[in-house]
């Protein structure tokens, strides 16, 4: 590996318009490549974790799962609800929706208990993550209901609808984090080159990289089903690492061109540049490539999704530093050779001096370095002390599954949805305990199961049904149903378990009536499946999914209740599961995994800068500073978006907690991006050494000469990173801020501060247990060919 990217430069430099030619041809293949086959969505089931996933496992197999539902609200524009200006509404839906083939049925309208809102339940064809593809005809028909009654509001929200609000924001954010990351990085780029055709080339192969990491992972979703946030992470890692690769590497090849002083080609320059920047974004990129498949330990299909991701658009972004970018720097390089003799007149005639190949620190890295280089105990210890000191919020750590009820209210969706829990509470949450049985213990387990939903009735943290109506005007009051995803299935699901599952598509099994249902939607409800092996009893609560009580009342279900009715049959499992159910069984899967991520993240950080730098206590140096910067990046998360403090400031309602993916997937992905300044910063010191200096001054020399370039990158990195602060969805913004301050420490605090002092204070003893090297005379030769052996 050593010698492999001087050879592929080489290669590159003397075949540059094949090089460019074959880039971009495999970019457009791997793109058509990915569009030819599609993307393998992740199902429902691949989302099955824990007890909450064994529930819908066995709840599916008899024919019991959860359905896509969608609900119709219809309100009085002002005023009080004219219930036969409704009623008309809620037959005219009710008609519409019949007549969608991706409708399975309609339920009958219910009013609300004030009587202010009258309720049609659709529940759609299909699985439950279709739900969101085939809404959108259903969304059509309610605006055209909504038409043609204009004094009443008709509107639409639900699982579906809420899922296509929020995709469709997503996709907004993305566009407007690309609006502020691209300007920003080229005006970065722009200053640290002076040039806009070499700011232009970072962007360039970052943006192809993406565009061949989105098709090579169309095609890795037929082995690995995409979870849908693949794309995400490869818009937000590709830009920050494909900019930063092609960074390091344009800034070598223009001091190498500096030094030379014209007397070696742009193919000589090229493989220079490639046997020192060239390797170290070889071993870089292994090192993110390696952090990240770490994730695929977690056993969980949005890690899994988010690690591939990364893993092809830093491996596409380390194959165009080594094949394309060499190609194209010989062209400009031609060009700038040919145009050289003329600036050097104008740069005379102006009486400026020619440019040196010795890199500038400049005066705020000098200021920055200061310290270190003349007090480095005193800087260690005060830098770490800051750093444990960031670090201390993270103990107080809280995580949370964010559910629908933590979405952004810019969704017209989430709106809808809050006025319909105002109105029908009942629709907050459902806890779904699933049986499985033998069919001669089927009533057993359905007088069980009765019990059990009594019993949560006289528990004031569950839904309590109103009193039977005795009229139909009593009747229009009785309000709820069961919850979110599943609500509104219950009556095709229960025919279809007394009748059988044949009287599924059979019409006159379905709810043909427009008239308010005579029985409260917010008793428990038992299904059985046609076999009578597996029955569903659904619980409805009154709170949101997140909330304390809700939390509560599925400990109380699982710890109490349970134990005390069905599970004493003999022979008889249970599972509970449900949207709480769902967010509590993922962060414990995710707190049960964590420790083997962790475990083996440490330890291939550890081998990789060993085997990279041959050094142990290198190794170990750099275990503890990429933890130093995980940890306090963590508890400035926590500090943010935990509190309330900074809510106005950054646009958004603090759950309280933090999104249970985002701390394990920032350490995974930071541990990786901290190699990067590790590697960058630590291959400077080592040339330097190689070349003879001595251990303090080889330090300094490294720092200086990476200094700017390591900032520069790092600038780039927090300017795409913080764009994502600028989302909508709480997670996000989590992320993005987590990432740009993560990488903001490392670039300032931890390698500008920490690393040189504690270097500096190591001596020799930092590259136990290689030797020192003997000094490596550099290569001047004016060829071609010309080439140095470093590191």
């Amino acid at each position: 590996m050593r010698h492999l990217p001087a050879r592929m430069a080489r290669w590159s430099a003397r075949h540059a318009g094949r090089a460019i030619a074959g880039w971009f041809a495999f970019v457009v293949l791997c793109l058509v490549a990915g569009i030819s086959l599609g993307t393998n969505e992740a199902t429902t089931e691949d989302f099955w974790v824990g007890e909450a996933g064994r529930a819908e496992a066995t709840a599916t197999e008899g024919g019991l799962e959860r359905s896509p539902t969608e609900r119709i609200m219809i309100r009085a524009r002002s005023g009080e609800l004219d219930m036969a200006a409704a009623g008309a509404a809620a037959r005219d839906v009710t008609e519409r929706m019949r007549g969608l083939p991706e409708v399975e049925s309609v339920a009958a309208p219910v009013r609300s208990k004030d009587g202010e809102v009258l309720l049609v339940s659709v529940v759609l064809d299909g699985p439950e993550l279709e739900g969101k593809e085939n809404v959108v005809p259903l969304l059509e028909q309610t605006a055209a209901v909504g038409a043609d009654h204009p004094d009443l509001v008709v509107e639409e929200t639900g699982s579906p609808a809420i899922s296509k609000g929020v995709n469709d924001q997503r996709d907004e954010d993305l566009a407007l984090s690309e609006r502020i990351s691209l300007p920003v990085t080229l005006i970065t780029l722009l200053i640290v080159f002076g040039s806009v055709i070499m700011a232009g080339v970072p962007l360039l192969l970052a943006l192809s990289s993406i565009a061949a990491a989105i098709g090579l992972s169309m095609v890795a979703s037929h082995v690995m089903p995409d979870a849908g946030v693949g794309t995400n992470l490869i818009l937000l890692i590709g830009l920050a690492v494909g900019v930063d690769y092609t960074l390091f590497y344009l800034k070598r090849e223009r001091e190498e061109r500096a030094r030379a002083g014209g007397r070696l080609s742009p193919e000589a320059l090229v493989e220079l540049a490639a046997a020192t920047a060239g390797r170290a974004i070889v071993i870089s990129g292994l090192a993110v490539i390696v952090s990240t498949a770490t994730l695929y330990l977690a056993t969980d299909v949005i890690f899994s999704s988010l690690a591939t991701g990364t893993i092809l658009v830093v491996a596409v972004a380390v194959a165009s530093s080594l094949t394309v970018l060499p190609a194209l720097l010989v062209v400009i390089g031609r060009r700038a050779d040919r145009l050289a003799p003329r600036r050097a007149a104008r740069r005379a005639r102006r009486g400026k001096p020619a440019r040196s190949g010795k890199p500038e620190t400049g005066r705020v890295f000098g200021a920055l370095l200061r310290p270190a280089r003349t007090r480095p105990a005193l800087t260690l210890c005060l830098s770490v002390l800051v750093m444990l000191g960031l670090t201390v919020p993270a103990l107080g750590l809280k995580l949370i599954d964010p559910g629908k009820d933590t979405f952004s209210r810019d969704i017209p969706a989430m709106r809808v949805y809050d006025r319909l829990t105002a109105s029908f509470p009942e629709l907050f949450v459902t806890h779904e305990v699933v049986t499985r049985s033998t069919p001669e213990q089927a009533a057993q387990v359905r007088q069980a199961l009765e019990d059990l939903g009594r019993r949560a009735q006289a528990d004031p943290l569950f839904a309590r049904a109103p009193k039977k109506a005795e009229s139909a005007e009593d009747a229009m009051g009785a309000s709820g149903e069961s919850a979110e995803d599943a609500m509104g299935a219950e009556d095709a699901k229960s025919a279809q378990g007394a009748q059988g599952p044949e009287n599924r598509t059979n019409p006159q099994n379905q709810e043909n009536s427009t008239d308010p249902r005579t029985t409260a939607l917010s008793e428990p409800r038992v299904r059985t499946s046609a076999d009578g092996r597996i029955s569903v009893l659904e619980l409805p609560v009154s709170h949101p999914a997140p909330s304390a009580e809700a939390i509560e009342s599925l400990s109380r279900l699982r710890q109490d209740h349970i134990p005390a009715t069905v599970g004493r049959l003999s022979g008889v499992e249970t599972a509970v599961s449900g949207d709480v159910a769902r967010g509590r069984d993922y962060v414990s899967h995710e707190s049960d995994k964590l420790p083997l991520v962790l475990g083996f993240l440490l330890l291939m950080t550890f081998l990789m800068t060993v085997w990279a730098f041959r050094s142990v206590v290198l190794g170990a140096i750099g275990v503890v500073l990429n933890l130093l910067s995980a940890g306090a990046s963590l508890g400035l998360l926590v500090l943010v978006f935990q509190r309330t403090w900074a809510e106005g400031l950054l646009a958004f309602d603090s759950l309280g907690a933090i999104a249970s993916r985002v701390p394990l997937f920032l350490v995974v992905i930071l541990f990786g991006l901290s190699m990067d300044y590790q590697v960058f910063v630590v291959s400077r010191i080592q040339e330097a050494r190689q070349n003879g200096m001595p251990a303090r001054e080889a330090v300094l020399e490294g720092i200086n000469q990476s200094a700017k370039v390591v900032t520069s990158a790092a600038i780039v990195m927090v300017t795409v990173f913080g764009a994502f602060v600028a989302l909508h969805l709480t997670e996000m913004k989590q992320m993005g801020f987590c990432l740009a301050v993560a990488v903001l420490l490392d670039a300032v605090v931890i390698r500008l501060m920490v690393l040189p002092s504690v270097l500096l204070l190591l001596g020799e003893r930092a590259w136990w247990p290689a030797r020192r090297p003997r000094r490596t005379v550099r290569a001047q030769e004016p060829a071609a060919g010309a080439s140095a052996e470093v590191g």
